[in-house]
């Protein structure tokens, strides 16, 4: 894994082709230009681990280009939970809580992140305040799916919560 700058980045990532993603949806195209400027470009290899359980979790990464796989950990054990695909976001549930990471992060095959650091996050909401809405409401949409995609896996394998 390696930061890069825009310039070096060998994959599409104009303002057309970001509005594609679910996360920068409806944002403005300087509210976009202001995150790619102010954000870090990771490249990642297939294969890499982009963070692990345990690591603290300033931050979000933004898939750019490619696939990531998200193992929980819990109790001692690991599980596949999803893959996260291009304009998806990983780790934003962390940061926003303040909780350190509840599971390992993988490169599912060559890909462009953003990452997007607690600090660009308030710098975003103070330069971009209505575009900083639209981004909340979009990764709501984006948990929300999420909730949606692993309860129904819950339902899928015949797995009950108990209180």
């Amino acid at each position: 894994m390696r930061a890069l700058s825009a310039t070096e980045a060998q994959y599409d990532i104009s303002i057309t082709r970001l509005k594609d993603g679910s996360i920068f949806g409806a944002l403005s195209e300087p509210a976009i230009q202001y995150l790619l400027d102010n954000g870090i470009l990771i490249q990642a290899q297939k294969g890499d681990e982009i963070f692990s359980y345990g690591s603290k979790g300033g931050n979000f990464n933004i898939v750019l280009h490619g696939s990531l796989d998200f193992y929980k950990h819990h109790e001692n054990k690991s599980i596949f939970t999803r893959k996260i695909q291009f304009g998806e976001v990983i780790g934003f549930v962390s940061m926003i809580a303040l909780h350190d990471r509840v599971g390992n992060l993988y490169a599912d095959e060559d890909c462009l992140l953003l990452e997007v650091s607690s600090n660009l996050f308030s710098d975003f909401h103070d330069d971009f305040p209505f575009d900083f809405g639209i981004l909340l409401m979009n990764l709501s949409r984006d948990m929300a799916r999420t909730i949606r995609t692993l309860s129904n896996a819950l339902v899928e394998n015949n797995v009950s919560i108990k209180k």
